[in-house]
């Protein structure tokens, strides 16, 4: 009798089928991918032996000249054909890769489109193109090494990545070939890398961090094969390249030279700096020797001693938003079972007996902290190819910026709250404003703030087709729901017609970790601004609905219940509360809407008596209640 082999659907015909994935850490300077073989996870290296991909593309008229190392290394000499650390720019605006472009020796090309394009020799080129050719040729290398075409890959972006960020990173691999199983953040690959999903017991992980440019530290919970991001922190305008200026100020100040303007100089300095940084991670002192613009050489002893004195500073900044990430997660130094280092920078020696101290822990350092993120992404991967169907481990990651939609008076209802877990889907109703009203605006926005001005919009979107009905009457729920990915979908129905919208929140450009971490830092310098201000906004919507209504009601009968010595009252308190609108009082809008009130209240009384009169005109009391009931 023959055997039938029977498979899950989306499955190969054989079951035991080990399926190709990989891991990829696209990074703003360097690149990697790795994979799981035979059970052992490994990086993946090119013919040369280098596991290491520079993140550099160079172009030329007919195409890609060079990818990696020898685009790097082409730089200097055809800079504006050379993109490098593009992953600052994906989900970029122009305008914010015009302020990047003269850092990086970049040129914008004209365009009509909202996606931006850079002005190379092969013609212009999105940042999603140029990052594509990056990934492109990480998977040549790994359908080289392995033998096959890869099944899926995941794919990991930095904790503070947005949603356009996101889909701007899914968009340049599904250019590149690429199936994307996944995107997980840079920290929770790393933790995944150590293995720490395998405890048994309840664990808290913190994964500090600390790359060239910039530094993020994030809490993590593993329960029951649960992996869930408690909270997120950083400080996006610190790195390691702090720590070589300080050395460079260090040498200047030594020397008694100014390095002036020359930018000559200062590029040699700097790369002298980053020798010397390195050479303290293995030796208590180095030789530093530098040549100033008057060619004057100077050369000295720099100790790991005086070294530790000079970072300091800069790693006591990381320290502030430590703290900052365990009051987010609501929890103490001692809850911490494992610190986790991530990033060039934590091989100085001092960074990890800092972050030892402060956690009172051992760090863990075993893998090499330029390669965990990939091995982290690699096992991810695995996983989700179906190679490990007994696996139980699940990645739940954060929102990093509260999502929200714009009300009256351009103030902000906040429906899913940053350091919120993901996937989540949430939804909260809203009404109509004004009487007979058929549409309804939606305006996605971003940020912690109250006030709409203050935050990043995201997308607009107009639900059409609401029957017309009474202002406030109307049933309109908007439901937010973010992905696994932390990409956002927002629809609205209205409830008694069933009418729905929907919008895909994919703007052209997105933030940069500066603007996301000046967000929360402006958010909680602002607060008490805020409440006030949003206070202030509710009070002038209140007033606008009050008059409103009243000269609706005017309209219709001021004749038949006010004598004109109470309609001149009204109107007079009207008046107030119009003039208190435009002031920047609220208490003073809240007292002219109370003296409105309370010059309307006979008008009103009458008003709803009359009413009542005309409901109950022509029905017997005695007989009201065998009436209902017989019909």
């Amino acid at each position: 009798m023959a055997l039938l082999q029977i498979s899950e659907p989306g499955q190969s015909t054989a079951p035991h089928q080990h399926r190709l994935a990989a891991g990829i850490d696209l990074g703003t300077t360097n690149s990697l991918i790795a994979t799981v073989r035979s059970g052992l996870t490994t990086v993946l290296p090119d013919a040369e032996g280098n596991v290491i991909l520079p993140s550099v593309v160079r172009y030329g008229a007919n195409g890609i000249e060079s990818i990696g190392q020898l685009a790097l290394e082409q730089a200097s000499g055809d800079p504006y054909n050379t993109i490098s650390s593009v992953k600052r720019l994906i989900g970029q605006s122009a305008e914010a890769i015009a302020e990047h472009a003269d850092g990086v020796m970049l040129r914008l090309a004209p365009s009509n489109s909202t996606v931006p394009r850079l002005d190379t020799a092969n013609g212009p080129k999105t940042a999603i193109e140029v990052s594509a050719d990056i990934l492109s040729a990480l998977r040549m290398r790994a359908e080289q090494s392995l033998g096959g075409e890869l099944n899926g890959v995941v794919i990991t972006v930095p904790a503070y990545f947005d949603d356009s960020q996101r889909q701007a990173t899914k968009d340049a691999a599904q250019l590149a070939g690429l199936n994307v199983f996944r995107l997980i953040n840079e920290p929770t690959a790393a933790a995944v890398a150590y293995g720490l999903d395998q405890q048994e017991e309840t664990t808290t992980i913190a994964v500090y961090d600390l790359g060239g440019g910039t530094f993020d530290i994030s809490i993590l919970r593993l329960e029951k094969g649960v992996f869930e991001v408690l909270s997120t922190a950083g400080d996006t305008s610190l790195g390691g390249d702090d720590l070589d200026s300080a050395i460079v100020n260090w040498i200047v100040n030594s020397a008694g030279k100014d390095a002036g303007d020359d930018a000559g100089v200062r590029r040699a300095l700097l790369d002298e700096a980053r020798r010397a940084k390195h050479g303290l991670s293995d030796a208590e002192s180095v030789v530093v020797n530098a040549i100033f613009s008057d060619g004057v050489e100077w050369s000295g002893c720099l100790t790991r001693e005086a070294f530790n004195e000079l970072g300091r500073p800069l790693i006591d900044k990381t320290l502030a938003s430590c703290r900052r990430a365990l009051r987010d997660a609501k929890l103490g130094k001692e809850a911490i079972d494992n610190v986790v280092m991530v990033g060039g920078s934590t091989r100085v020696p001092a960074v990890r007996r800092v972050i030892g101290d402060f956690f009172q822990r051992e760090v863990l350092t075993d893998i090499n902290p330029d390669e965990v993120v990939a091995i982290g992404a690699a096992v991810q991967a695995d996983l989700l190819a179906g190679n490990k169907p007994d696996s139980e481990l699940l990645l739940l990651d954060v929102v990093p910026l509260s999502l929200g939609i714009e009300t009256m008076g351009g103030l902000v209802e906040h429906i899913i709250p940053r350091n919120t877990t993901i996937p989540v889907a949430r939804a909260q109703e809203f009404t109509t404003h004004k009487d007979g009203q058929s549409a309804m605006a939606l305006h996605v926005v971003q940020g912690e703030r109250d006030l709409v001005v203050d935050c990043r919009s995201l997308g607009r979107f107009e639900l059409r087709g609401i029957p017309p009905m009474v202002a406030g009457q109307a049933r309109i729920q908007v439901k937010f729901q973010v992905d696994a990915d932390g990409l956002l979908t927002v629809s609205a129905v209205e409830q008694t017609s069933g009418v729905v919208a929907e919008v895909h929140i994919k703007p052209s450009y997105g933030l940069s970790d500066s603007e996301i971490e000046t967000m929360i830092t402006d958010s909680m310098k602002n607060a008490r601004q805020d409440v006030a201000a949003r206070m202030l906004q509710e009070q002038r919507v209140d007033a606008e609905r009050a008059v409103e209504a009243l000269d609706a009601a005017l309209a219709r009968d001021a004749s038949e219940f006010l004598d004109p010595d109470e309609q001149a009252a009204i109107m007079a308190a009207r008046e107030h509360v119009l003039q208190a609108k435009v002031a920047d009082d609220s208490e003073a809008i809240k007292n002219a809407l109370q003296k409105l009130e309370s010059a309307s209240e006979s008008y009103v009384a009458r008003r709803m008596n009359a009413s009542v009169r005309s409901a109950m005109q022509g029905v017997n009391i005695d007989n009201y209640g065998k009436q209902d009931s017989a019909s």
